[in-house]
């Protein structure tokens, strides 16, 4: 049988995965990395993107923002935000994204505006990735 990497997704809310699986490809914020059984030990921030993992079926997740660490033991992704993509209702994103760019449109202050963008911009990153 061939070597699994065991492999954790780990939200603020609830572990969404645990798993041996046969690779994952990771958006790291310097760069899109793959993972398989036997990597080097690292830790890198994570981008906005999607999470990919393969193994006894394919599963996409969106991430925002976290942390990876790799060690022997495995793989365990720490995400600020992360969402099962089969979840995902387009329509419901549709509407977020309108009311976000509303709320870009309407802040009062710089503040407000830089926060109400990189929300933006979040959801726009996660539609672009269904």
């Amino acid at each position: 049988m061939a070597e699994k990497l065991t492999f954790d997704l780990v939200s603020p809310e609830r572990k969404l995965l645990s798993a041996d699986v046969d690779f994952v490809t990771v958006p790291g914020t310097e760069g899109t990395f793959g993972v398989g059984p036997g990597h080097v030990p690292l830790m890198s921030t994570l981008r906005p993107g999607v999470l990919d993992v393969e193994g006894d079926g394919a599963k996409r997740f969106f991430v925002r923002g976290g942390f990876a660490e790799i060690t022997a033991e495995g793989l365990t992704i720490l995400a600020e935000r992360a969402i099962d993509l089969d979840d995902l209702d387009a329509a419901a994103l549709d509407q977020e994204i309108k009311d976000a760019k509303e709320d870009v449109a309407d802040a009062k202050s710089d503040d407000v505006r830089d926060l109400a963008a990189e929300h933006l911009a979040s959801l726009e990153e996660l539609r672009t990735s269904l």
